[in-house]
């Protein structure tokens, strides 16, 4: 492909939209807006197609004037993907936005690759050929965003997988990711996959997530605090002597400043899972008491976190309670955190081949 190259496709209400690439994209610029192509807030040029001879000539002119800025043009037999994205958005349960994104240069392609949370074949697409441009589709309320591309080497079809949410930080190789799927280039169809498979997939791979990551922390400051316990036994801080109240001060204040950073994990994906436990459906309704306790220590450790004026010896002393509040309820939690998991959505059916018509 040419150091700067123009794709051109058709928009229902856009008209003709050119998408320029490459490291010279920039000259590809150049060329539309001298041809008089205008440029839009997603990054794409669009040339108004209602008269239909004057766009030709347009066009006409663009290939033209490409040419002397060194620039290949290409035509898409796809429509363009903004009106695809927003024909799904449609259908979608909830309030979803879509949008364009324009990856000119192959940077910025190599940019999106380390942010998508996917197990499955777009994450190989991106990182393997030439995408261009996709859409992205926000839900409003949740947050959630997905990614819209067209499947590389395929005519029709397309991929959709997502972003991880924004608390996770980049999502590539994360083992709870889940897997992209591929979309007919029918809207309806579209739709009804993501909702039936995708989004149930998602939904259960953040549980997982976040899961996985408050039982990490939980399990570094279970093994800080065995550690102290030992240490405090043994009655190392002192010289052949327990250890006085100066050294157990002590002991605890190194042990909070390490388990504290490990809690402000929990304190960030807890509080979402604790919203989906409903001990009360499950064999274990009389962990209703600890879920409310580990509930009620969030409070107090938001307080502790948001700069309320404590001394010393009150803030270690809220500290520790916190900590060992979810030290003393971990397997109540735990137990009704995998109860809540959403349920695996199924594989989709497979039909049977059908048989050939026989002799005659």
């Amino acid at each position: 492909m040419a150091d700067a190259h123009i794709v051109l496709t058709y928009g229902r209400d856009a008209g003709i939209v050119a998408i320029a690439g490459g490291e010279q994209y920039r000259w590809a610029h150049t060329a539309l807006e001298e041809s008089g192509f205008r440029r839009d807030e997603a990054g794409t040029y669009r040339l108004p197609g209602d008269d239909e001879a004057a766009a030709r000539a347009t066009v006409a002119g663009l290939i033209r004037c490409a040419e002397r800025h060194r620039t290949s043009v290409s035509t898409s037999s796809r429509p363009y993907i903004g009106d695809a994205a927003r024909d799904i958005a449609r259908l979608l349960p909830g309030r979803w936005d879509a949008a364009v994104e324009i990856y000119s240069h192959p940077v910025w392609q190599e940019d999106l690759a380390a942010w998508l949370w996917d197990s499955g074949e777009l994450t190989r697409a991106v990182q393997s050929t030439r995408i261009l441009y996709a859409a992205t589709l926000t839900e409003s309320v949740s947050g959630t965003t997905l990614l819209l591309t067209e499947r590389p080497e395929h005519q029709h079809d397309y991929l959709l997988g997502a972003f991880p949410p924004k608390p996770f930080g980049e999502g590539h190789g994360d083992r709870h990711a889940p897997a992209s799927i591929i979309l007919p280039p029918f809207p309806d169809r579209a739709a009804k996959a993501i909702k039936k498979r995708f989004l149930p997939a998602y939904d259960r791979a953040v549980h997982d997530r976040r899961t996985a990551t408050v039982t990490d922390a939980l399990d570094r400051i279970h093994t800080e605090h065995n550690a102290w316990t030992t240490k405090v036994i043994s009655g190392r801080y002192s010289d052949a002597s327990p250890p006085g109240a100066d050294a157990l001060d002590d002991a605890i204040e190194t042990f909070l400043d390490k388990a504290w950073p490990e809690f402000l994990s929990v304190m960030q994906h807890a509080p979402a899972l604790l919203d989906k436990c409903r001990p009360a459906a499950t064999a274990q309704p009389d962990d209703t008491h600890a879920l409310a306790r580990l509930a009620d220590s969030l409070a107090d450790a938001e307080n502790l976190d948001g700069g309320i004026p404590l001394n010393r010896r009150e803030r270690r002393s809220r500290t520790w309670t916190v900590i060992s509040t979810w030290l003393t309820y971990r397997e109540p939690f735990l137990r009704q955190v995998r109860a809540a998991a959403p349920h695996r959505p199924s594989a989709p059916a497979v039909s049977a081949p059908s048989r050939a018509l026989p002799p005659g």
